[in-house]
C-alpha cells in the first residue's frame, strides 16, 4: 500500500531535535522524503505496524504529532507536483 507519512515534531529543546533526527532516519528506512518532513512510502501491512511502533516509541505525544495517509491501490492518480521537486517513481530505483 501507498502511504504518505508526515510529522511534525517540536524542536524547542535539545531532546525534541534529537527526536526529529530519529523519526526521519525512522522514515527513510521505509521510503523517500519528499519534503523536509514528508516521506512517501510503499509498504505491506506488516511493516505498515511496525513502522507505526517504531515512530510511536519515538515521539512525545504531548509535543509531537505523525499523520499517516493511505493513498490506495490507485495512487499515481492522485498525485502531481508544482516547482522544483518532481515527482519519482517510488516503484522505481530509489536516488541516493
Amino acid at each position: 500500500m501507498y502511504v504518505l507519512i508526515t510529522y511534525d515534531v517540536n524542536t524547542e529543546d535539545k531532546a525534541g531535535r534529537t527526536r526529529l533526527r530519529k523519526v526521519a532516519k525512522e522514515c527513510v528506512n521505509y521510503g523517500q522524503r519528499v519534503q523536509n518532513s514528508v516521506f512517501e512510502c510503499l509498504l505491506d501491512p506488516a511493516q505498515l505496524k511496525i513502522l507505526e511502533k517504531k515512530l510511536s516509541d519515538i515521539i512525545e505525544p504531548k509535543k509531537d504529532s505523525i499523520r499517516f495517509y493511505h493513498m490506495g491501490n490507485n495512487y499515481k492518480e492522485k498525485i502531481w507536483s508544482l516547482g522544483v521537486k518532481t515527482s519519482f517513481d517510488i516503484e522505481g530505483f530509489l536516488n541516493v
